[in-house]
């Protein structure tokens, strides 16, 4: 059991506080326990970023290097395009790339759509419907429906093997609404009133005023909904027939997670080169999965530490 020892007092208001140290005779701020916080915080780092490296290095290491490693490279010694040559010649992985693009694109813009009108709507007292539709969005929340009836109302409406059913059954997220209804209300109501008097529209007072001042919030959300729609499967797995119509989630999960091996038309090595072993190809489609959600990242970051926070309570 580590003993907690004191160090130097401090006093603030005429009372008079004593700092505890997890090191015996050290102080938070001392340079062993400055040490200590240094390596915990690399433990943690390498847990991280070794199984991501050793994905790339096993995607892009030789057929032989990875029979010899028996699965897992750390670092390849001649690297190499083959895997990812093989995926996106055959077409598979290529197709399930470019339907998991456009269903993320689509699917991101509609919600936002849908989701910042819906919010604005129920952030303005007074509006038709307003305690209703918010009661039923809350219990939404509360009260989801199972998968037979989903799948029941898809195939009423004939959405099976359709893109749409990978979109319109998850286009507006309840939790995404409300968290936009609380950042509008939470503009000062004297700039919508100053628009109105003048002769702004509803429709002008949310493109002109509201929403180029929840450029953050606004792009957290979108950045949610992007990565749902990426990441999302299920559906995929409920309403799609057509392998060709598969998204990269889909194929993730059929060949990397389940183990399905890749046949001669879904893989297409050079002409009298070795097909790559298996654990390349995995950790190639793995890559593939990542790499867009890597990539538009960055552009969204500077928002997110405003973002993350809307709606929280502030002292």
């Amino acid at each position: 059991m580590t003993t907690l020892s004191p160090t130097r007092p401090r006093r603030s208001g005429g009372r008079t506080h004593r700092a505890y140290s997890a090191i015996p005779g050290e102080s938070p701020g001392s340079p062993p326990w400055r040490a200590l916080k240094s390596l915990l915080l690399l433990v943690c780092v390498l847990l991280v970023v070794v199984p991501f490296v050793a994905i790339v290095s096993t995607s892009v290491a030789g057929s032989a290097q990875v029979t010899e490693a028996g699965g897992f490279v750390l670092w390849p010694d001649h690297p190499t395009l083959d895997s990812y040559t093989a995926l996106l010649s055959g077409g598979l992985v290529s197709r399930a790339m470019m339907v998991s693009v456009g269903i993320t694109v689509v699917g991101t813009a509609l919600s936002l759509v849908s989701s910042i009108m819906l919010a604005y709507g129920l952030s303005r007292p007074g509006s038709f419907g307003h305690k209703p539709i918010l009661m039923l969005l809350l219990m939404s929340m509360l009260f989801v429906p199972g998968v037979i009836p989903t799948y029941l109302t898809v195939k009423q409406l004939g959405m099976i093997n359709s893109y749409w059913s990978l979109i319109l059954p998850t286009m507006i997220n309840a939790f995404n609404v409300i968290v936009l209804r609380s950042f509008f209300m939470s503009i000062p109501k004297e700039l919508l009133d100053a628009a109105r008097i003048d002769g702004a529209s509803e429709w002008s007072i949310l493109s002109r005023v509201v929403l180029p001042l929840s450029k953050a919030s606004v792009g957290v959300i979108g950045l949610f909904y992007a990565v749902t729609y990426w990441n999302a499967f299920f559906n995929a797995l409920l309403f799609m027939n057509d392998a060709a119509k598969w998204p990269m989630q889909l194929v993730l999960r059929t060949y990397v997670v389940n183990n399905a091996s890749l046949s001669g038309g879904q893989i297409d090595a050079a002409a009298g080169a070795p097909v790559p072993p298996a654990q390349s190809l995995q950790a190639a489609i793995l890559v593939l999965s990542i790499v867009p959600i890597v990539l538009v990242y960055p552009f969204v970051q500077r928002h997110m530490n405003k973002g993350v926070m809307i709606g929280a309570v502030k002292g």
